[in-house]
């Protein structure tokens, strides 16, 4: 166990895992620095270990601790400096005509079964059992921090609710919303989903006052991180300071 002497945590201890095989970039090992325990993780301390690039997976705090590589960088968009490109721009006019809905962490079938459909198309040769509903459950619907789903739908009325085409999970933080995870309906292959996403992230942020859009990592090498390069101006978490990241 090793502490995190940067950060005025002292209550909790940091641990290397045993290395795995790199989930991004072929042939590499990962490994990753786990927060421990994790009870003691609440809303104002996570919120300090995201800025020290931590994430979370459900009740476990991690960041990359690569031996042989530092590929992954931490992220985030300053929401009221950020400029949509021409591409964004068309994603959200496109997109524009979904219904929201903020949720509490709940279990629901649909959400589930869209989350299934979306594994198998974009994350096929992935480990991950996509079938497990415990998976589902453990990944996405515990937290210890302020956490929401978001329903995108193709439109509500008051017969039923229109067609569920993405879910997008959220943490809300004393400096910023953090991007948790998203998955949508991949049978339309012009559909631009994921950047609008995004987009609306950025305007629920600004509408919350708060300074920061949490992205998670990214990689210039993998195609599935490298996109969040194209929302403008963001930071990476380079050398234990946060500054522009440049591509």
């Amino acid at each position: 166990m090793t502490q995190l002497k940067e950060l005025p945590l002292t209550a909790l201890q940091f641990y290397a895992t045993a290395p795995y095989p790199c989930s991004y970039l072929p042939g590499k090992i990962a490994r990753s620095q786990v927060a421990t325990p994790s009870h003691l993780i609440h809303a104002d301390l996570y919120g300090e270990l995201v800025n020290a690039g931590f994430r979370r997976s459900g009740l476990y705090t991690y960041r990359p601790y690569c031996d042989d590589c530092q590929a992954c960088t931490a992220t985030r968009i300053l929401v009221k400096n950020f400029q949509a490109n021409r591409s964004q721009l068309r994603a959200f006019k496109k997109h524009s005509g979904l219904e929201v809905r903020i949720l509490n962490l709940g279990y629901q079938q649909e959400h589930f079964e869209l989350y299934q459909q979306y594994q198998h198309a974009r994350h096929p040769s992935d480990e991950m059992d996509h079938d497990n509903q415990d998976q589902y459950m453990q990944f996405l619907l515990q937290s210890r921090v302020n956490s929401r789903i978001v329903e995108f739908r193709d439109g509500l009325d008051d017969a039923s609710p229109g067609r569920l085409r993405m879910i997008s999970m959220i943490d809300i933080l004393e400096q910023g919303i953090s991007s948790v995870y998203t998955f949508f309906d991949t049978s339309n292959s012009s559909s631009s989903y994921g950047s609008f996403s995004i987009l609306w992230q950025i305007g629920q942020a600004l509408e919350l006052d708060l300074p920061y859009l949490y992205l998670g990592y990214y990689i210039e090498a993998s195609e599935k991180m490298a996109y969040k390069a194209n929302f403008k101006p963001i930071e990476g978490l380079i050398d234990d300071r946060w500054q522009a990241l440049k591509r």
